[in-house]
């Protein structure tokens, strides 16, 4: 993603309206990308944990919005500060910049710019929720993301992405977020949930998706939301290099899907819907950095290594005993780290810049740049969110008791049910008196929910 470059007064570009309307229409599909993937983790999780696994995605919309404009939008785009963090004091409550100032080079409003970039700090801390379903308290989570977006991604944008962040001056190709976005989400999944422990009956009790038709929505509706993800990183349409970035964000998400389900026959013998979405969101994350920097082929090497890996890599937490509910390790952090670094490999060096991956005569150049941005998020991302999971926990806690665990968080957390199987329309099943002259059925029989 391109961050804002001084020019010239002679070349000072002007206002496009084509561009701006299009990045609002991207702005409002990243948007949707969140409430999507409420959906997605949603139906992967038992009955008693959808509307929890819903609202850990939903209030990020509330938290992250309100602190992106009183001070995020400044630490990750303002005025460079050591490579490391931003700071404008225009920017802080978005007060001090003019209905039609341009961000610097651009054709776009800096509101168009700022909204934008705050539905993908939206988006992050939602990421994270899923490898913590079913045992972490709501207020506990609430704050997390408060902290974790204020000393994790707000600098981690700046690095990646903003004038003078340490990593952009290196020349890390980033297109849309596989290191500020998926390693930085991924990483920090795996620090709290080393911290907060697993859950109760983790490899022993079935933990089965309530509801595949809605994670394949989800999925649906995140690769749709992806294309203003992707495409609209460019900020504009002024020279194909966008237009590249949609056409290969489908192609590598097409590949993955295909290649997560030739895994998943050949190793477990079913092609399942739950293995697509999966394949989808995969293939989705590893487009993200490269989607920008290679061709139409190379988006589907990409795809194809992302479905695989991403597929064989969701299966390591029971190999090493993290309890990542809903493979957020496996997808976004695995997905991310290959995206990046393929980067190196398959970068044409003719669409977003002249970089020029191995396998175009660039030698490993671009791959060591890559590899450094991978780990720098990596290291940074896991270490501190560890230790913000850690504080909360021994401060206010960062789970619900086990018993309320067992019962079901809805219940505790929201005082609510996603399904109400009491009223109009529940079955038989549902009654709990028995008719006239019947038997009342049994009700020891232990369900799995």
């Amino acid at each position: 993603m391109p961050p804002g470059i001084t020019t010239l007064a002679a070349d000072a570009p002007e206002l496009s309206a084509a561009n701006t309307g299009f990045m609002l229409i991207c702005s409002a599909l990243v948007m949707l990308m969140t409430p999507a993937l409420a959906f997605f983790y949603g139906g992967m999780v038992r009955v008693k944990s959808t509307l929890n696994m819903l609202m850990m995605s939903f209030i990020s919309l509330g938290i992250v919005t309100v602190l992106w404009v009183l001070y995020g939008f400044s630490l990750a785009f303002g005025t460079d500060v050591g490579s490391v963090i931003g700071w404008s004091s225009d920017f802080v409550g978005l007060s001090g910049i003019g209905v039609t100032e341009l961000w610097d080079g651009y054709t776009i409003p800096v509101y168009v710019f700022a909204v934008f970039q705050m539905m993908f700090a939206i988006l992050t801390p939602a990421l994270i929720s899923g490898a913590l379903a079913d045992r972490v308290k709501f207020t506990s989570w609430a704050l997390f993301i408060a902290l974790w977006v204020t000393v994790v991604y707000f600098p981690v944008a700046h690095w990646v992405w903003g004038a003078g962040g340490w990593l952009f001056e290196m020349g890390v190709i980033d297109f849309a977020g596989g290191t500020a976005v998926h390693i930085n989400a991924g990483a920090a999944a795996l620090g709290v949930i080393l911290v907060i422990g697993k859950r109760v009956g983790f490899k022993k009790d079935p933990m089965r998706p309530h509801s595949l038709p809605l994670v394949m929505l989800g999925a649906a509706l995140l690769w749709f939301g992806w294309f203003g993800f992707n495409a609209g990183s460019w900020l504009g349409n002024d020279d194909g290099v966008g237009a590249v970035m949609f056409v290969n964000t489908q192609v590598a998400t097409g590949a993955a899907v295909l290649g997560w389900l030739a895994y998943e026959k050949i190793r477990h013998g079913s092609f399942t819907t739950l293995g697509a979405a999966s394949g989808a969101v995969a293939g989705l994350v590893a487009i993200t950095p490269a989607g920008g920097a290679v061709s139409p082929l190379g988006a589907i090497a990409i795809g194809v290594i992302a479905g695989v890996l991403c597929a064989m890599a969701v299966g390591l937490k029971y190999k090493f005993g993290y309890d990542d509910s809903l493979d957020v390790v496996g997808v976004h952090l695995v997905g991310g780290v290959l995206g990046s670094l393929l980067v190196g490999f398959f970068a044409t060096g003719g669409v977003q810049s002249d970089a020029k991956g191995l396998f175009y005569g660039g030698g490993l150049e671009q791959l060591g740049k890559q590899a450094v941005g991978v780990f720098a998020v990596l290291a940074y991302s896991l270490v501190v969110s560890a230790a913000l999971a850690f504080v909360l926990d021994r401060t206010i806690g960062m789970r619900v008791s086990e018993d309320d665990e067992v019962s079901g968080i809805d219940q505790v957390e929201h005082a609510e049910t996603a399904y109400d199987f009491s009223g109009a329309g529940g079955g038989s099943a549902s009654r709990t008196t028995p008719a006239p002259g019947a038997t009342a059925a049994p009700t020891n029989k232990k369900v799995d929910a």
